[in-house]
């Protein structure tokens, strides 16, 4: 039993001592002339400004989620491909329920808008969406009664 776990330990060890030699050999034969210009912060091909603090779009991980889900569902269809012919004609509906499922799911992130990349305008509330007329949330005052006769300057025709 202890002969079959030193075959384990044999390629761990021999993992450890590539990665430390391709390391070791980096470190030696690299040349090494740092200047303002390479340890300058390079983001894409623009000189960062501000802070690297942001917050990003949410649509950003909506879209790479949305991607790594069917591309992993996608590479299913390789292997399948390649034994296609000899499993039969049951793969071939095991797989377009497969593809039927993949459709659906693509349909529902379509109609949902998570694949539009355009930024959607902000709705901003106004005082009657806030406040309905109809359905107060504060009981209404009563009109306060006057007495006296309102001066013709005032009165409002």
């Amino acid at each position: 039993m202890i002969n079959e776990f030193s075959h384990v330990f044999a390629f761990f060890l021999l993992a450890i001592v590539f990665v430390a030699g391709g390391l070791m050999t980096n470190f030696f034969i690299r040349p090494h002339k740092p200047n303002e210009l390479k340890l300058s912060i390079y983001e894409c091909g623009e000189d960062p400004i501000g802070s690297a603090w942001l917050k990003f779009n949410i649509r950003f991980y909506i879209v790479a989620l949305i991607f790594i889900l069917f591309d992993v569902e996608i590479v299913f269809l390789f292997p399948w491909a390649v034994v296609y012919k000899q499993m039969g004609s049951l793969a071939f509906y095991e797989m377009l329920v497969f593809l039927a499922v993949l459709i659906v799911g693509f349909a529902y992130v379509w109609v949902k808008g998570d694949l539009d990349w355009v930024r959607p305008k902000p709705y901003v509330a106004k005082l009657d969406d806030l406040i309905s007329r109809d359905m107060p949330r504060i009981a209404p005052r009563p009109a306060p009664v006057i007495s006296q006769p309102v001066p013709e300057e005032i009165a409002v025709n």
